[in-house]
């Protein structure tokens, strides 16, 4: 628009030159001389014009490129702090990765423990391991105790009796649990074999258990399957009910963490209980100790009383002896013998 109005006046200013040339050749005269001062004049105002608007032009043109200048130094900025945060998100990204493929790699670790069976009953005593030295003090169990009959038992708690000791067994039939899981829903003949498998794996464990780790004088009449997996606890619970009865017919009590936690509970206060009842039994010896103490005290406080009448009687005794002889003395002094008597010594 500003290009415009200049291309514009510049045109104007061609227009009143060429009126003045003209009026310069049509030669003199009045009418020709006031044309040629008006032209004149005119050419003189619109060469002000021009500069002005120039000047505009040229004022324009520094407020445009300093706040352009302004727009662009802020629009760097931005993009420089926008360069920036898109750097430390691609950081965060990435460590991010990282930690996905080390918890993919943790994932896969697992999933190795849980299909081996040594290395699952590794994992099994670990997290057994872990709940029974976090509740129980080191003396009141056994990792990997032997017993009498020659098994050796992942975990033995050392309770007087009765109960008696009691043997935990940490490994449980994964297998057939996860056959179970893997059934098709409408496979009914698939899903009844794969409960007939788990419920003969879990059967023959729970027979084991009591063979194995139920002696008789050595142990208490009862045993626990820790099965390490809150799922298979819910799935027994859940649909096999006969099972669990079958286990509790066996002695055998089957215990997931949460229930193993309660129960080392219930035996970290029999154990408070007992030491309390030996410390009760040291109180009374105690106690019993200080009364005879206390009779023997009587004892020698009477002998001491008795001495002590004793010694008051004889200084009784020795005072009324003194008594009468002081009295004889007196008799004897009060005779008249002729002479006067001798003035008897102060008494002390």
């Amino acid at each position: 628009m500003d290009t415009l109005i200049v291309v514009l006046l510049a045109v104007l200013a061609l227009l009143l030159a060429a009126l003045l040339v003209v009026a310069l050749r049509r030669g003199g005269g009045r009418e020709g001389d006031q044309m040629r001062q008006q032209l004149t004049l005119a050419l003189s105002q619109q060469a002000e014009t021009v500069q002005r608007v120039e000047r505009s032009l040229r004022d324009q043109e520094r407020a445009v490129s300093k706040a352009l200048d302004e727009r662009l130094d802020r629009n760097e900025k931005a993009t420089g702090q926008a360069v920036t945060d898109l750097r430390e998100r691609l950081v965060r990204i990435d460590e991010a990765q990282k930690k996905i493929g080390e918890l993919s790699t943790q994932v896969v670790s697992l999933q190795e423990v849980l299909t081996n069976k040594q290395a699952r009953g590794a994992f099994g005593e670990v997290q057994l391991n872990d709940l029974v030295s976090q509740t129980l003090p080191p003396d009141a169990f056994e990792i990997q105790a032997s017993l009498s009959n020659g098994t050796r038992v992942d975990c033995l708690l050392r309770l007087p009796n009765p109960p008696g000791s009691i043997a935990i067994d940490a490994k449980f039939p994964l297998e057939s649990y996860r056959a179970l899981r893997a059934a098709a829903p409408g496979d009914q003949a698939a899903l009844v074999q794969a409960q007939r498998g788990f419920q003969q794996a879990m059967r023959k464990h729970i027979g084991d258990i009591r063979d194995k780790y139920i002696v008789p004088g050595e142990t208490a009449e009862s045993a626990l399957l820790f099965l390490p997996s809150e799922a298979v606890y819910a799935e027994l619970h859940a649909n096999f009910g006969g099972l669990v009865d079958e286990s509790y017919r066996a002695r055998v009590w089957i215990v997931s963490p949460t229930t193993l936690m309660a129960t080392l509970n219930t035996v970290r206060a029999i154990l408070k209980d007992v030491r309390m009842r030996e410390q009760a039994g040291e109180i009374q010896k105690a106690v019993s100790l200080l009364l005879e103490d206390v009779r023997r005290l009587g004892e020698r406080t009477d002998n001491l009383r008795r001495h002590f009448a004793q010694a008051d009687k004889d200084i009784r005794d020795l005072e009324v002896s003194a008594d009468k002889i002081v009295s004889r003395g007196e008799k004897v002094l009060g005779l008249d013998l002729g002479e006067p008597p001798a003035a008897l010594p102060p008494r002390r």
